[in-house]
């Protein structure tokens, strides 16, 4: 039997016991995704929803390229248009980048982030609630998933009996959600818009 329609068979917890059993020792604790680099079809385009609406502040630009980051950093996320100017996303059934997942450092932090989408009319995909994170999915200009997220503190994340991870998926409560919304977000969020059901 060739190894992927032997993978295709397996469960995913086979699957998982078979990768621990083949990784030789685990990656330093230490290692973080530092920043992905998206191809997108129109730079402006995409710099208005990045830093416009989102807020990530432009760090550099060059040769059809733009850099941005949150908080000083060189750059959390990159754009380009070098292989994409024009271009369009790629047909459903194909494989690629499923999301962008962002990770913000509070629950506020995330209502803020879902009043700027409300103020500026962009829809949700969905919106749910995993035990370990609180997340909103959408779309930037160019259909790239994007996941705005706030993880829960560790000591709240759900576990079995036996004490293993235990992520569940619920709709989350986007009321609620906003009420954790700094004043001023609020504000803008009412002036902009209101959440529908998703």
């Amino acid at each position: 039997m060739r190894a992927e329609s032997l993978e295709s068979t397996m469960s995913s917890s086979e699957q998982l016991e078979q990768s621990r059993a083949t990784t030789s020792r685990p990656v330093d604790p230490g290692v973080r995704i530092g920043h992905v680099h998206l191809k997108v079809a129109d730079l402006d385009r995409s710099l208005r929803f990045y830093c416009g609406v989102l807020g990530f502040e432009l760090t550099q630009t060059r040769n059809g390229a733009a850099f941005v980051s949150a908080g000083g950093y060189h750059h959390h996320i990159a754009i380009n248009t070098w292989e994409s100017l024009g271009g369009s996303p790629p047909p459903p059934g194909t494989t690629g980048l499923y999301h962008v997942a962002i990770l913000y450092p509070t629950r506020a932090a995330l209502a803020d982030a879902l009043c700027r989408l409300i103020k500026a009319g962009i829809p949700l995909d969905g919106a749910s609630d995993h035990g370990v994170s609180e997340a909103l999915y959408l779309r930037d200009p160019d259909q790239n998933g994007i996941e705005l997220y706030c993880d829960r503190p560790r000591h709240l994340w759900p576990r079995t009996a036996d004490g293993k991870l235990d992520m569940i998926t619920r709709r989350l409560d986007l009321d609620d959600l906003l009420r954790e919304a700094p004043a001023q977000s609020q504000q803008r969020a009412r002036a902009g818009g209101e959440v529908r059901d998703l």
